[in-house]
C-alpha cells in the first residue's frame, strides 16, 4: 500500500486492501439514503446535506445507474496524470438487475483538481429503501511519495483494477465474511445484515493488482493499524512483513494517526447524533444506538432513578442501595436473546463485587479484554435469578461512566462477540470519550427535563380544578401544552361561583411563554377571581384588571374574554380584552355561530374602553371559549381556525367531555400547532322558575320567624325530606335575623334555588362583608355564621357598592335531585 507490492500469496497483502472507503446508498428515485463519512470526505457535501438529494448531483459516479444495459467492470488504475481519461464518473457506472459492477475514472472537482475515483457497484433488493449500494475510494492513496504510480518489485508500473470475488477464494473466509460489515458503519443490524448477504452472494470488493494477485477490500476503521517500526523509515524484511522491504516515507498516510483520525471523526458523528434533542429518553436510545454495530456489539444504558424521574441533581456517590434502570439496549445478535435476561425498564442495584459496581463507584471505565469461564460464573453467581453466563463468557467487555461534574448518571456496558477484536486501551479511550459526550448531553436533557418538571408543576397547580357541576350549567375543560421547547405558557380558564345562582366563565392567555408567562398568569387569574366575587359587570372587570396589570409592569400583556351566565334569566354578558370571540352552538337545531362581540385591546394596552354584551340563551346551548393557540395554525387565515372550531363544536356528541375531545382531534389535525391551548365548554341549561323563589322581608324582627315559615312550606312542597327542611330552617333563621340587625334600608332579601344542591342567598344593603367571630362563652351574639359553617356544604359571603350577599349550599338527596330534574 505504501508502495510496490511483490509477488506472493494474496493473504500476505491483505492489509493492502484496507483503504478509506465511501459508501452511498441509493433508493430506487436516485436519492442518497445513507451518507458515510467517506463519502464526505472524498465528494465533499456532509451527511445532512447529502441524504435525500438526488446521487448524480452530488457523486457523478451514480449518474448511470439506472441504465438499461449492464456492463462489466472497465478500465485500471495506473497512477499516471492521465488527462484523455475518463472525466466523469457518471457514463462510467452501470448497474442493474443482478450485475454487479465497478471501475475506475477521473473526477474533477473544484479546488482540488481531478481525483482518480475506484468505484464499485451493488444493486439492492428486499425490504429497504435502498436499490444501489456504492463504495468508492480515492485512488490517489496508491501514489507513492514523489508522486509516480505505484510500482512493481522492477520498477515498472503498477496497475490497480477494483474487480470482485467469491470471499471463499481467499484464507480464513468466514472471518473475512464478519469483517464485511465494517464496510457498512452507522448502519443498523439488519439493513447492514441484508446487504451484506447480498454483496457476499455478488461478489466481495477487491483490488485486482498486474501481478493478477487479488486483495480484498476489508476497512477496519477505515484504515489498517501501523505496523511495528519508526514513521518513515523502511523496516527490515522479515518473515511476518516482507512486501514493507521497499516502504517509503508516507507521513500524510501514517497509519497510526490515521486510525486515531477515524475515531475522531466516529465520535464526531456520535456527538451530533445525540446533540440534537433534549428529550431525556430520546438521547439515551441515541446514545446507545451509535455505538452498534461500529464500536461494539451489545451496548446497554442504566441510569440513576432519580436522574430518569427528571429530578434534582442525585446526592452523594451510588451505593449497593442505588437503584439503576436500564434505560435501552442495542445490540446485533439474533431478536429476543437478550430480553428475559436483560430487560429494558428493569429498576435494579448491583452488587457490590460486579464490575458494574466498579464502574459506577470509582467512576472510571473497567475493561475486560476476554471474560473467562471463571469470570463470567463469578460475575453471574453474584445475581439472583438469572444466568449471564450464556450471554458474556468469552465476550470482551467495556464499562463506561455517564458523569457529569464529576458525578455518575449512569453508566454504558458494551461487549463484543467472542469472534470479534476484543476491547484494547484504544478502545477504553474511546469508549471513555463517547460516554464523556454523551455525559454532557445526558446532564443537558437532565436539566431541561427537571426545570420543565418544575414549570409544569407550578402550572398546573394554577390552573383551576373546576366543578364539572355548577348551578344551571354543565362544565368540561382541556388543556394542552405547547409542542415546542419551554411548553410552558400563559393560557387559562377558569369558572367562578357568583351570587344569584350565576356563574362566571373566563378564558385568558398571557403573551410569551415560560415561567415568566405562567407567573403572570397565576397573578392575572387571582385577580379576576377576586373581583368576579365583587359583582362587578364584566366590562369594568376588565377595565380594573387592565389597571392592575399596568401596575404590575409593562411586560404584563393579555387577552382575556369574560362572561357571567345568569341560569335564572337565561342570558350571559360577555366583555372581550382582544382574545378570541366565543362561539355558540344552538340546541335547537345544532347550529353554532362566532359571537359577534368587540374585539377590544389586550390586557396591559391601557385606555382603553371595554363593552358589555348581552346574548339570550335557550336551555341546553353551548358556549366555547378557547386560547388562540387551537384556532391559529403558521400561514393560514384565523378565520379557517374559528370555521373549523364552529363545525367541530356543533357535531353531536355523548358528553360534555365528548364534544371537547372532538374538538380538539379535528382542530390538532390540520397540523402546525406550537402554541399552547385552553379550552372551555359550558352548557347552559337554565333553572326552570319553579325551582326559584324569592321574599321579599321587612327590618322587623319578627320576619325571622315568617322567614322560617316560608322557608318550610316551600321545601316540603318541593318534596325535601324532614332532615333537610330541619337544617335548612334553622340556617335561613341565622342569616335572616343578621340581615335584619345590620341593614340600612326597609327590606331584606331572601332567595331560594333549587338545582343539584339547595341554595339560599340573603341580600341586604350593608356592604360590610359577613365574618366569623369568636365568641364566649357568656356572649349573646357571634355564633350564627358558626352555626351556619358548620352545617352547610359550602358558605360565603360577596359585597358590592350596593350591598352584601350571604349564602350557603346544603346538599340533598339523590332522589330528590332525581324529582327536581323531572319536573
Amino acid at each position: 500500500m505504501d508502495r510496490g507490492i511483490p509477488p506472493g500469496p494474496p493473504e500476505q497483502f491483505a492489509a493492502a486492501g484496507r483503504i478509506p472507503l465511501a459508501v452511498v446508498v441509493v433508493d430506487g428515485n436516485g436519492l442518497v439514503s445513507h451518507w458515510s463519512s467517506g463519502a464526505r470526505r472524498l465528494f465533499g457535501p456532509t451527511r445532512d446535506e447529502a441524504v435525500g438529494q438526488l446521487a448524480a448531483d452530488l457523486m457523478p459516479v451514480a449518474g448511470a445507474l439506472a441504465q438499461d444495459e449492464p456492463s462489466v467492470a472497465h478500465g485500471a488504475y495506473d497512477g499516471r496524470d492521465d488527462r484523455d481519461g475518463q472525466d466523469e464518473l457518471g457514463p462510467a457506472l452501470h448497474t442493474l438487475g443482478s450485475y454487479a459492477t465497478a471501475g475506475c475514472a477521473k473526477l474533477s472537482e473544484p479546488g482540488r483538481g481531478r481525483l482518480d475515483v475506484l468505484w464499485w457497484a451493488y444493486p439492492l433488493v428486499g425490504p429497504g429503501p435502498g436499490r444501489h449500494l456504492v463504495l468508492a475510494a480515492d485512488a490517489a492513496q496508491f501514489r507513492s511519495a514523489d508522486g509516480g504510480a505505484t510500482g512493481d518489485p522492477d520498477g515498472g508500473a503498477l496497475r490497480i483494477t477494483p474487480a470482485f470475488a467469491l470471499h471463499t477464494e481467499f484464507p480464513d473466509a468466514d472471518r473475512l465474511a464478519r469483517r464485511l460489515p465494517d464496510i457498512l458503519p452507522n448502519m443498523g443490524p439488519a439493513a447492514a445484515g441484508r446487504i451484506v448477504s447480498q454483496v457476499l452472494e455478488l461478489g466481495y470488493p477487491v483490488l485486482e493488482f498486474s501481478h493478477h494477485e487479488r486483495v480484498p477490500v476489508t476497512p477496519d476503521w477505515g484504515v489498517p493499524k501501523r505496523a511495528p517500526g519508526r514513521p518513515g523509515r523502511a523496516e527490515p524484511e522479515t518473515e511476518t512483513a516482507p512486501y514493507r522491504r521497499r516502504a517509503a516515507p508516507r507521513p500524510e498516510l501514517d497509519l497510526e494517526y490515521a486510525e486515531v483520525r477515524e475515531r475522531l471523526e466516529f465520535l464526531n458523528e456520535v456527538s451530533g447524533r445525540i446533540g440534537s434533542s433534549l428529550d431525556l429518553a430520546r438521547t439515551i436510545r441515541e446514545v446507545t444506538s451509535a455505538a452498534v454495530p461500529r464500536f461494539t456489539d451489545f451496548a446497554g444504558t442504566h441510569l440513576r432513578a432519580a436522574v430518569l424521574a427528571g429530578e434534582g441533581f442525585p446526592d452523594g456517590p451510588p451505593d449497593v442501595t442505588t437503584i439503576w434502570h436500564r434505560v435501552w439496549v442495542e445490540h446485533n445478535d439474533e431478536p429476543g436473546r437478550w430480553d428475559d435476561t436483560v430487560p429494558v425498564g428493569e429498576a435494579i442495584a448491583f452488587p457490590e463485587h460486579t464490575p458494574f459496581f466498579q464502574c459506577m463507584v470509582t467512576g472510571e471505565p473497567v475493561l475486560i479484554p476476554r471474560i473467562s469461564e471463571e469470570q463470567g460464573n463469578r460475575i453471574s453467581g453474584e445475581f439472583e435469578k438469572r444466568d449471564l453466563r450464556p450471554l458474556i463468557n468469552h465476550r470482551s467487555m467495556l464499562l463506561v461512566p455517564l458523569k457529569a461534574r464529576d458525578v455518575v448518571l449512569g453508566f454504558m456496558v458494551l461487549m463484543r462477540r467472542p469472534e470479534r477484536e476484543p476491547f484494547d486501551t484504544m478502545d477504553r479511550t474511546t469508549g471513555a470519550e463517547l460516554a464523556a459526550r454523551a455525559g454532557l448531553v445526558l446532564d443537558n436533557a437532565r436539566m431541561y427535563t427537571y426545570q420543565e418538571n418544575v414549570a409544569e408543576t407550578l402550572q398546573d397547580s394554577m390552573l383551576p380544578q373546576v366543578p364539572p357541576r355548577m348551578a344551571g350549567c354543565d362544565i368540561a375543560t382541556r388543556y394542552l401544552p405547547g409542542t415546542r421547547l419551554g411548553r410552558i405558557g400563559g393560557d387559562w380558564f377558569d369558572a367562578v361561583k357568583l351570587p344569584g345562582s350565576r356563574t362566571a366563565l373566563v378564558v385568558g392567555d398571557v403573551m410569551g411563554h415560560g415561567l415568566n408567562s405562567a407567573a403572570m398568569m397565576g397573578q392575572l387569574r387571582t385577580a379576576v377571581q377576586t373581583m368576579a366575587t365583587m359583582e362587578m359587570p364584566p366590562a369594568q372587570l376588565l377595565r380594573n384588571l387592565d389597571d392592575l396589570a399596568q401596575r404590575l409592569g409593562e411586560q404584563y400583556l393579555a387577552t382575556c374574554l369574560y362572561a357571567v351566565y345568569d341560569p335564572i334569566r337565561s342570558e350571559v354578558q360577555i366583555a372581550n380584552a382582544g382574545h378570541i370571540p366565543p362561539v355558540l352552538v344552538r340546541a335547537e337545531d345544532g347550529s353554532s355561530e362566532v359571537l359577534d362581540v368587540p374585539t377590544g385591546a389586550p390586557i396591559g394596552v391601557g385606555g382603553v374602553a371595554f363593552e358589555t354584551v348581552t346574548v339570550r340563551i335557550r336551555p341546553g346551548d353551548r358556549l366555547v371559549l378557547c386560547t388562540d393557540g387551537l384556532v391559529e395554525v403558521r400561514g393560514e387565515d384565523i378565520g379557517d381556525g374559528l370555521a373549523a372550531l364552529c363545525a367541530s363544536a356543533a357535531h353531536p356528541a355523548a358528553s360534555m367531555n365528548d364534544a371537547c375531545d372532538t374538538i380538539i382531534r379535528a382542530l390538532n389535525t390540520r397540523g402546525g400547532r406550537k402554541d399552547d391551548v385552553a379550552l372551555l365548554m359550558s352548557r347552559l341549561n337554565g333553572i326552570p322558575a319553579d325551582d326559584v323563589v324569592e321574599y321579599e322581608l321587612a327590618l322587623d324582627p319578627r320576619e325571622v320567624g315568617r322567614a322560617r315559615r316560608l322557608v318550610r312550606d316551600r321545601l316540603l312542597d318541593w318534596g325535601l325530606p324532614g332532615t333537610v327542611v330541619d337544617t335548612a330552617e334553622l340556617m335561613v333563621s341565622e342569616l335572616v335575623t343578621n340581615a335584619v340587625n345590620h341593614a340600612r334600608s326597609h327590606r331584606v332579601v331572601l332567595r331560594l334555588v333549587r338545582t343539584d344542591a339547595l341554595l339560599c342567598e340573603v341580600l341586604d344593603d350593608e356592604p360590610a362583608p359577613a365574618t366569623l367571630l369568636s365568641a364566649g362563652r357568656s356572649d349573646e351574639f357571634g355564633r350564627g355564621l358558626r352555626v351556619v359553617s358548620a352545617l352547610a356544604r359550602e358558605w360565603g359571603s360577596s359585597s358590592s357598592a350596593h350591598g352584601k350577599t350571604v349564602w350557603f349550599e346544603q346538599a340533598l338527596p339523590r332522589t330528590a335531585c332525581v324529582r327536581a330534574k323531572g319536573r
